[in-house]
């Protein structure tokens, strides 16, 4: 054990460097406040996507029908997977909130891998739609349809990219104030999602078959 690792080190360094913490301090908030600013800007992306849906999600120009293309089972399916990925970045942040480096790192994982689950049931669905000519051109319902989903898709995917980046980050500098800080922020992302997705199986989904 070092002099540095000593509380009493810590604190004396604190008083001795009281800019450098304020300056921390400060870079935490501009960070946590941009975050913030970064999903209103999302928020209103997915809101106008929403809106285009509520307009046009009817026109079929003589081709099928949501109640027509749409596995309402296989899309529950889905839900409950991306939603049991969120309760899984619950104990990553439990776990990090401990201290608990591996813990945290294996929750992450789980995450990622039921993530992947998500995407990999979203390409195919999409695959498929597309195989029975119901793709994007097919239709301005179909249009909407892609548009919108994709777009959740797409973030989806960049949670998971992040994931990683922040997985190499822990494995290799631990639960560092900035690391944690930017599971934080990650998480945020992630459980945004899931809201975002509710709204889309509802409206696009549920409604669609109905």
């Amino acid at each position: 054990m070092t002099l540095l690792d000593l509380p009493e080190a810590h604190s004396l360094h604190a008083k001795q460097h009281p800019a450098a913490h304020e300056d921390d301090a400060e870079l935490t908030e501009k960070t946590v406040f941009g975050f913030w600013l970064y999903l209103m800007s999302d928020v209103v992306l997915f809101a106008t996507l929403f809106a285009v849906f509520a307009v046009v999600g009817r026109s079929y120009a003589g081709g099928p029908t949501g109640q027509e293309l749409f596995d309402l089972p296989y899309v529950l399916i889905e839900t409950a997977v991306l939603l049991a990925s969120s309760v899984a970045f619950g104990f990553v942040t439990l776990a990090a909130q401990d201290n608990r480096k591996q813990a945290t790192l294996l929750w992450m994982a789980l995450t990622f891998a039921i993530g992947a689950i998500f995407i990999v049931m979203e390409v195919y669905e999409f695959h498929h739609l597309i195989g029975e000519g119901a793709g994007p051109d097919r239709s301005a319902f179909l249009s909407a349809y892609f548009t919108l989903v994709g777009t959740h898709g797409l973030h989806v995917f960049t949670g998971l990219f992040w994931m990683i980046i922040s997985g190499i980050q822990l494995a290799r500098d631990g639960l560092t104030a900035t690391v944690q800080r930017r599971l934080g922020l990650l998480g945020l992302f992630w459980h945004f999602l899931d809201v975002i997705w509710i709204v889309v199986f509802t409206e696009v989904y549920l409604i669609g078959v109905l």
